[in-house]
């Protein structure tokens, strides 16, 4: 009888691969040699000291699903594409064996800042029973792009957030906040809302100076009707067969922009949510989740005071965070741990396409999966040529189209997220991280479903750099070369 049997026999848990698996395969990538393998040993003992100990199966969080966000200017670039050629380029994002494995799609309820342009489901001035209320253009655009990652992936799960809602609900009675000639024709003095002319501007925030006002109009008409449009929207994409679980209310409310958006402040975000959107949303549709978000600033009290609301905790399930959001994320999930978390948009760069934005794009992944996210949402994962959207912002992606060629580019970025997602599955558990820190080495080590150790690790130095990782009582010990994206999966 061999040892595995007598162990199981017996009743003992004892992994017998944490216990003997010696070698684990090496996947490294830098700029211009991405994604080769080799082999490499665990040691008995090191002169280093590890900058992380696996010694336990405690973790900071399990981790369930990569994602990204459905854009119409993603679909045009898509299209730009031979048949043949879209077909191996969804197969590697969203196949459940594809390279990415990405199972959750983020759709914006109305037009966002990649939408060809402005729109919304329901542009008739005092339609507070949304008689008029349609998603016509979503079934040209957003709807058959999402049905072709369905096909690749049928289980993905999808959920919802406005940028901008319709323009007639809002003080402004325009689909941005700020105003900017040539881009949009918010007339400069329909800014007076934003601020009233108060001068309070403080740099080490985002953002620097905050809304005097709600830009959503608090009368109880307007509110119970957007309530309804979200249950409107979602009930329009489950007759598509689009599986939507979850809203959030708004797109970044501390994003004061030129494109679609909405300013709200935190007693405007607690009335919506908690006395309309939360009650309508049980009402009407009870299994979908409402998390609070997609959560923008870095100003802590803004955040806590939305969350010492008492009822808010009965509202929502769950939080999201993005952009400077993330600086605050660690001290939130530390006050409230009964939230589930996660991060909602990965941070696009400005159409370079480079090594440097796909290093960044690692340390935010190792950054919110270490501060406790379950789940990570990409912002576009399709671009072509240098990413402009409708409001001319160049902005990153994960593959890349020329227009020209009609070719396939796969960025740096996308071989920043496979050194994570393609390895990182759901039921995964987050075990130990290092953030980036003075020494440019981002590291996390992970847990597998089936009980084998996963070390994703990064080295921004131009020189190499000693890596030593101990997992139970032995050691990874290997030299990371400069600029490297490194996974490290146990055989």
């Amino acid at each position: 009888m061999n040892l595995k049997r007598i162990l199981i026999l017996s009743g003992l848990t004892i992994s017998l691969t944490g216990m003997y698996a010696q070698s684990f395969t090496w996947i490294s990538s830098t700029e211009g040699n991405v994604w080769k393998e080799t082999e490499v040993k665990l040691q008995t003992k090191s002169n280093q000291t590890p900058v992380l100990k696996a010694d336990t199966n405690e973790s900071i969080q399990t981790f369930k699903k990569w994602g990204t966000c459905f854009n119409e200017l993603g679909w045009d670039a898509l299209n730009m594409l031979s048949i043949d050629d879209q077909k191996v380029v969804l197969n590697n994002i969203f196949a459940p064996d594809g390279e990415l494995k990405f199972s959750m799609g983020r759709i914006p309820m109305d037009a966002n800042d990649y939408a060809r342009n402005w729109y919304s489901c329901d542009e008739v001035p005092g339609d507070f029973k949304l008689n008029y209320f349609n998603i016509d253009r979503d079934k040209q655009t957003l709807i058959p792009y999402v049905k072709r990652a369905l096909k690749v992936n049928p289980n993905m799960t999808f959920w919802i957030s406005p940028w901008s809602p319709p323009s007639w609900m809002k003080v402004n009675h325009y689909y941005s906040v700020k105003s900017k000639a040539g881009v949009n024709q918010l007339p400069a003095q329909a800014e007076i809302a934003l601020y009233e002319g108060i001068e309070n501007v403080d740099k080490k925030f985002y953002p620097k100076q905050v809304a005097e006002n709600d830009y959503f109009i608090q009368d109880p008409r307007y509110l119970q009707s957007y309530a309804d449009y979200f249950c409107k929207f979602v009930s329009a994409y489950q007759k598509e067969k689009i599986p939507v679980n979850r809203v959030m209310f708004q797109n970044e409310p501390w994003a004061y922009s030129i494109y679609p958006a909405c300013a709200w402040t935190p007693e405007g975000i607690i009335r919506f949510n908690v006395e309309y959107l939360a009650p309508t949303l049980k009402k009407q549709l009870p299994e979908i989740e409402l998390y609070l978000g997609t959560l923008n600033t870095n100003r802590i009290e803004l955040v806590d005071k939305i969350l010492s609301d008492p009822r808010m905790k009965d509202a929502v399930e769950g939080i999201g965070f993005q952009w400077w959001g993330g600086q605050i994320l660690p001290e939130i999930r530390k006050k409230y741990p009964n939230y589930k978390y996660m991060q909602t948009e990965s941070e696009c760069g400005s159409g370079t396409f480079d090594w440097k934005a796909a290093e960044h794009t690692f340390n935010l992944i190792n950054h919110y999966l270490g501060s406790g996210c379950e789940e990570y949402t990409f912002w576009n994962a399709i671009l072509c040529d240098e990413g402009t959207s409708g409001w001319g912002w160049k902005q990153n992606a994960l593959v890349r189209v020329d227009s020209n060629t009609s070719s396939v580019i796969y960025t740096p970025e996308y071989y920043a997220v496979k050194h994570f997602s393609n390895r990182v599955v759901s039921g995964t558990k987050i075990l130990q991280y290092k953030e980036k820190g003075e020494d440019k080495l981002p590291v996390m080590v992970f847990l597998t479903p089936d009980n084998k150790f996963l070390v994703v690790a990064g080295n921004f130095n131009d020189t190499p750099r000693q890596l030593t990782v101990q997992i139970r009582n032995k050691y990874l010990d290997v030299t990371l070369q400069g600029h490297s994206f490194n996974t490290f999966s146990m055989k």
